[in-house]
């Protein structure tokens, strides 16, 4: 429970931010916006786990769990540096000294809410007063040697307690929250392709063949048939392998650059929408390809986790034959999405692309036919198909909607916005992250994770000291458990967010 709303320090672990707020002391938000900086807001998680075990602000031996830090460099860390697990010890115990307490130049992270300014040209730096400066870096305490570390959260320093400290993963807090963070990295690892499987389909039907020979008994000409039944498979998977790459398969893209990009990439999923092309005869159905397009960003600019290039900045490369990988460059985008228009008569042909320009790739691409009176749900459609996509990539809670989810944009966008309070513990942000889910209800009332949500807002606003009747909220929040349940029960979004309130409330 988070006794003291007014002095906290809360590590993050969906949007890998550590947010700091003591007492006259430090207020903060650092994003860790990269794969390397990520494992090290993930490893100052694993030292305060470590120490609430303890019950103390103790220095905590890493030697011990080289298998967890190796699990945490190779999955979030994207094995940045070294993935060998002896080269890790050194390489934390440097920057643990060296760069985690550097909070002016913040080589491990981004300092939100402040501006880097030049300093007759020798680097980008914050600006701090020297007492910030002094309280973060004795936060970090290391003992040891590069072969036997030992680090430390020193929090006691600047007057914090264990307490002021949380850990957050999806809807759960400290050591359910670092649980669940470090098993779902263990799931992803896990996670094979079925190569294996298939290669076995394959040869078997060989070992068959040959068995038959070496025997000579009636079983032959089964066997015979089986080989050439898979030979066919074969050469079919092989045709239609070959007219997908030739004919269906999309073109490949050159990668952008991001060292030649003219602006820096956001810290958010950056997008320009291109001027969808009107491939109709009619060069009067203009109109209708342009509406098509302001409509998909005028939806996609409402989203506060998306950054997304206005209509007239995108407009120049109308009618012009442009690469992805130059929009992105001029822009400072990492995403393209263009598309084109046919109409004919009652009937509208759109295909739409989403490209990933960093990594030179097709997000997904679709072609859809459609009666025009279902033009403004085709809108709708292709919207939530690329918020979908590009949330996903940006938390580790997924806003693609799994089970039934809602298809209601507007209810998509509020309940996103919510989102934005959801992991800001505080009254203000839990009022607003509870209003915002009653409105995403009120435009989809049968959206199952909304209800799940407002519940989780209910039981916060008890353990805040925020509501007025305790009891009734509890009542309420089991009340829209059960409602969430019964819209979905497939849902593991869902699911986890009504356990956690029956959990919290006693109700199972």
């Amino acid at each position: 429970m988070v006794r003291n709303a007014k002095q906290q320090i809360i590590i993050d672990l969906n949007q890998f931010k550590l947010h700091i707020d003591l007492r006259n002391k430090i207020a903060l938000t650092l994003h860790f916006n990269s794969p390397s900086r990520r494992f090290y807001l993930s490893l100052i998680a694993f030292v305060v786990n470590e120490m609430k075990k303890r019950e103390k602000i103790i220095p905590i031996p890493l030697e011990e769990r080289l298998d967890l830090l190796a699990l945490l460099n190779e999955s979030i860390g994207g094995s940045a540096g070294s993935s060998e697990k002896e080269n890790l010890l050194p390489r934390i115990y440097r920057k643990w000294k060296y760069a985690l307490p550097n909070l002016e130049d913040a080589p491990l992270f981004k300092v939100l809410g402040r501006r880097k300014e030049y300093d007759e040209g020798i680097g980008k730096t914050y600006q701090f007063t020297e007492a910030e400066k002094d309280n973060w870096a004795n936060l970090f305490e290391y003992k040891g040697s590069e072969e036997n570390v030992r680090l430390k959260f020193a929090i006691d320093r600047i007057g914090a307690t264990l307490d002021d400290v949380v850990i957050v993963y999806e809807d759960t807090l400290n050591a359910d929250a670092w649980g669940r963070f470090t098993a779902s990295l263990k799931e992803k690892k896990e996670e094979k392709p079925e190569t294996e499987s298939i290669d076995r389909v394959l040869k078997e039907p060989e070992a068959l063949v040959s068995l038959s020979r070496k025997w000579k008994i009636p079983w032959l000409s089964r066997y015979r048939w089986v080989a050439l039944i898979v030979a066919i498979i074969v050469v079919l998977g092989a045709i239609t392998l070959a007219i997908w790459k030739a004919y269906l398969k999309p073109p490949p893209v050159k990668v952008a650059s991001v060292e030649k990009m003219a602006f820096p990439l956001p810290d958010m999923p950056s997008i320009a929408v291109l001027p969808f092309i009107n491939m109709s005869n009619d060069p009067k159905q203009e109109f209708f390809s342009d509406g098509m397009t302001e409509e998909i960003i005028t939806v996609l600019s409402k989203s506060p986790y998306l950054f997304v290039i206005a209509r007239n900045s995108t407009l120049i490369y109308k009618g012009k034959p442009v690469k992805v990988n130059q929009v992105a460059e001029e822009l400072g985008v990492r995403y393209v999405l263009e598309g084109s228009v046919r109409r004919s008569g009652g009937k509208v042909r759109i295909s739409a692309q989403l490209v990933d320009a960093i990594k030179g790739h097709h997000i997904w691409a679709e072609r859809y036919d459609r009666n025009i009176k279902e033009i403004f749900a085709l809108q709708d459609e292709i919207t939530m198909k690329i918020m979908r996509a590009l949330h996903v990539k940006l938390h580790r809670e997924k806003f693609g909607e799994t089970g039934r989810g809602t298809n209601n944009v507007e209810a998509f966008l509020k309940n996103m916005e919510a989102y934005e309070h959801l992991f800001h513990y505080t009254k203000e942000h839990t009022a607003l992250a509870r209003k915002l889910f009653e409105e995403a209800i009120l435009l989809d009332p049968n959206y199952a994770k909304a209800y799940a949500c407002l519940g989780n807002m209910h039981l916060r606003e008890v353990r805040l000291g925020t509501s007025k009747s305790p009891k009734e909220s509890l009542e309420r929040a089991i009340e829209l458990g059960e409602k969430a349940l019964t819209l979905d029960d497939t849902d593991a979004a869902v699911h986890s967010k009504v356990a956690y309130i029956f959990s919290m409330t006693g109700a199972v």
